[in-house]
């Protein structure tokens, strides 16, 4: 049975993948900082579905527990097929309100942890000539507002990059960019959600069913729901001073007062 490597899987995007892969016959491996919460959302899962679930409580921001994380997905006797790396967090200020030790946090698990844990996967992978990645981005990446904007860009470009470079050798890559998803994310930020026009949220189920099927299709980039699809196309060909003041009206996720 296939495995999959989740990270950030006990609620939102991440918890969707976790319940999709699973009903799909999927093993899971699941990777959080909250051990206790980790086992729980392994023991519904397991109940749910009867798929294997291992659980791997690690910091990601730090390098020891990071690198645990890495041999897993480099271990050839227990192959992971699926990576998602979806953990991730957004700051409430902006960025010369932040300590620079937060914004260096918010860069290293935005950043750093995707390049790291997809180089760490993808090797087995093109030795098998099988397997995916999944990066989940974000359409604030299309946006100028911010680091988290910045670093979301990164894993889109990146993501797109690597797809086109390892197509022939059968492994996937692809950048799934949500705008506005139901979760926990915006609550742990504090975001004042009613600022948001109610048609702008997405339901993280259907979030998850339109990137899987994004990914059998071989698309580098997933960007579920037409109107953000409209908004990344408005993006391409909107000047970029009238971005940044729809960006300073909530688009890229940050808390309004």
């Amino acid at each position: 049975m296939a495995t999959a490597l989740i990270t950030g899987p006990t609620a939102g995007i991440g918890r969707a993948f976790a319940d999709k892969l699973a009903r799909d016959g999927y093993d899971l491996v699941l990777v959080a900082r909250d051990e206790a919460r980790l086992k729980e959302t392994a023991t519904e899962i397991r109940t749910r579905t009867g798929a294997a679930c291992e659980v791997l409580a690690a910091d990601l921001t730090d390098r020891e527990q990071l690198a645990v994380v890495e041999r897993r997905l480099k271990d050839t006797d227990r192959p992971v097929e699926v990576l998602v790396n979806n953990a991730g967090f957004g700051q409430t200020k902006p960025f010369w309100a932040n300590t620079i030790e937060q914004e260096e946090r918010q860069l290293d698990l935005l950043v750093r942890v995707v390049l790291r844990l997809t180089h760490a996967a993808v090797l087995p992978m093109i030795e098998r000539g099988s397997g995916a990645v999944i990066n989940v981005s974000s359409v604030a990446g299309f946006l100028q507002r911010g680091s988290y904007s910045a670093h979301k860009a990164w894993v889109t470009n990146f993501s797109e990059g690597l797809a086109i470079e390892l197509h022939a050798k059968g492994v996937a890559v692809m950048a799934l960019c949500p705008g506005f998803v139901h979760t926990e994310f915006h609550e742990r930020m504090g975001m004042d959600k009613t600022i948001i026009p109610s048609f702008m949220w997405l339901n993280a189920d259907e979030v998850i069913e339109a990137a899987w099927a994004d990914l059998m299709r071989g698309k580098a980039i997933s960007i579920p729901s037409l109107r953000y699809k409209l908004v990344v196309a408005a993006a391409r060909y909107t000047p970029r001073t009238l971005i940044a003041r729809l960006s300073t009206m909530g688009l890229s996720g940050r808390r309004r007062g």
